[in-house]
């Protein structure tokens, strides 16, 4: 084999990193060991990974061909050093999610999964749906758990449960006895929401179709906490996942607002490369997390995501080839 697998690690940290020296410094390699193991890659196969734009390295198509298999070939590889070595761990995941589910739901999976799996390593990523998606395209992240709608020819989108969001405002706000809201309450109120790019931004613009334009939006804010205090201050009335209000709702620091003409449903989503080795401990993962939110107020995935989730259990069964 012309290869090692000493090689590829070099290869998929300077593929992450864009940097030798920072790939070097996280495979507590020197540079110049790093430089080697990577330019022996090269010449080995006459071939060029990257593009060289000063210190910074980019890879060209032949590395962006090469980079899925060698993920997998890693990953299979170190499954293999944990059999060999009688073994039972997961191993090491590397999980995004978004703000919503990684502050309200992930943390408690992640337990969860640790301690049924002793020296289970999962790390977490809380981010918007843009960051998170963009770090699963990149391999950065195994998978993500997501609140956008998106489409990608090199992501595989799963369904995985249902959600909704709910507009809410503080106690003593105009609002709070009403029935229901209109559309123009809608447009008299100042709202307090999420920035653009986050999966909860997006639901809400959606469901705003036709009034959108002309509300008032005085505030977007990163965090959903931020958000929740802001209205208790009364600076507006704002939208945010049930998940994140129930605590609030039950304190009543916090009333919710129906708006019975407006569709605020929507779905969580697991997003994975197409091209990512599935192992045993992103299925497990995957299992728990719709184990977990089947048991709990959040809801299954809708019948009409079945299929695609029928689909999915397919390759997750296949996928160790």
């Amino acid at each position: 084999m012309k290869f090692t697998l000493r090689q590829l690690e070099v290869f998929l940290e300077a593929a992450r990193q864009q940097n030798l020296t920072r790939a070097a410094k996280t495979l507590a390699m020197s540079q110049s060991a790093a430089s080697s193991a990577l330019k022996e890659l090269e010449q080995q196969f006459n071939t060029q990974l990257f593009d060289r734009i000063g210190k910074r390295l980019q890879l060209n198509d032949m590395g962006h061909q090469i980079r899925p298999e060698a993920e997998a070939l890693l990953e299979k590889a170190q499954q293999l050093e944990q059999k060999l070595s009688s073994k039972t761990l997961v191993g090491q995941i590397k999980l995004g999610a978004t703000l919503s589910i990684g502050n309200y739901l992930a943390v408690n999976i992640i337990a969860r999964m640790m301690r049924d799996k002793p020296g289970t390593h999962i790390d977490l990523e809380v981010a918007n749906t843009a960051t998170i998606t963009e770090k699963v395209l990149n391999f950065d992240l195994d998978i993500g758990l997501i609140e956008g709608e998106l489409h990608h020819h090199d992501l595989n989108v799963i369904p995985w449960c249902d959600d909704e969001l709910v507009v809410f405002c503080a106690p003593g706000h105009s609002f709070e006895n009403r029935t229901q809201l209109t559309d123009q309450d809608l447009l008299n109120a100042g709202w307090i929401l999420r920035e653009a790019g986050s999966g909860t931004r997006q639901a809400f613009d959606r469901a705003m179709h036709g009034i959108l334009p002309n509300l008032n939006v005085v505030m977007e804010l990163q965090h959903t906490e931020a958000i929740k205090r802001a209205v208790e201050a009364g600076l507006g009335i704002g939208c945010l996942s049930r998940i994140t209000l129930q605590e609030a709702f039950k304190r009543g620091s916090l009333t919710p607002l129906l708006i019975p003409e407006r569709d605020l449903s929507r779905q969580f989503y697991f997003i994975m490369h197409r091209q990512k080795y599935i192992g045993q401990g992103i299925k497990e993962l995957i299992q728990l997390c719709r184990s977990w939110t089947a048991g709990s107020s959040v809801h299954q995935r809708s019948a009409g995501s079945r299929t695609r989730s029928a689909e999915f259990e397919g390759t997750l069964c296949t996928s160790d080839g």
